[in-house]
């Protein structure tokens, strides 16, 4: 998306670091899954079995533990208040599978601490759909119409909306995965020479939160020099 509306004028330039960055992220992700994945855990859990253990030890026995298809559609849904973990991950025995599913089980920690952003990343939710619909047809519109000038005021009120939530999904994502590495070792889930392992899968994903976040700044940027322009002209 950012991509292609940004070659149509002087700052396409923008779309470049978050471009590589995005990329890089991806690439840091799969490898270090696709060798953790290999990895069988020394307690032979399954993803399922460590984020039911983790959920349990909360006091979250109200919290079920699903399996969706897919891969790393891995998630926690505070509506629904589930787990819900691709069949990799919720049947998978590796390390990459317990550190995936005991960071979304990190999630439901935060939910039942009432954890200050993750119920500011809820309220955003609403805006931030709207906004990611908004934000496709502004695309369209620029690029087929050329209606640049015109949408440029809107723009910026969308990709702050869509930057903004990208933000605090950051320390979000970081906590949830501070925490899934906290309760794997005090459970006993994973050993101490295993943590390292874990580590590296959960800040490899995390770097795609980072990408995403910085993508989005160069984004409303994008579009703040085009409404900066549009004002002098």
């Amino acid at each position: 998306m950012m991509l292609g509306m940004m070659i149509l004028d002087q700052w396409w330039w923008l779309a470049i670091p978050g471009l590589l960055l995005g990329i890089y992220a991806q690439i840091k992700l799969s490898s270090a899954y696709n060798h953790y994945v290999q990895v069988a855990a020394e307690s032979g859990l399954t993803g399922a079995q460590a984020a039911r253990i983790i959920l349990d030890g909360a006091g979250l026995a109200n919290v079920d533990v699903h399996e969706v298809e897919g891969h790393l559609t891995d998630h926690y849904d505070p509506i629904k208040k589930g787990l819900f973990l691709s069949s990799e991950n919720f049947h998978g025995r590796s390390l990459a599978a317990l550190g995936v599913s005991a960071h979304e089980a990190g999630h439901a920690l935060q939910h039942k601490a009432a954890y200050l952003w993750l119920n500011l990343r809820m309220m955003v939710v609403p805006a931030t759909q709207f906004a990611s619909t908004a934000a496709f047809w502004i695309v369209i519109l620029s690029s087929i119409f050329g209606m640049v000038k015109v949408l440029a005021p809107i723009a910026v009120a969308v990709f702050a909306i869509i930057a903004f939530f990208q933000l605090i999904t950051l320390p979000v994502e970081f906590d949830a995965s501070k925490r899934a590495k906290v309760e794997l070792v005090r459970l006993g889930l994973v050993s101490q020479q295993e943590s390292p392992g874990i580590s590296k899968v959960l800040n490899a994903a995390a770097m795609t939160y980072v990408a995403a976040m910085v993508s989005s700044v160069l984004t409303l940027v994008h579009w703040m020099l085009i409404a900066r322009n549009n004002e002098r002209d």
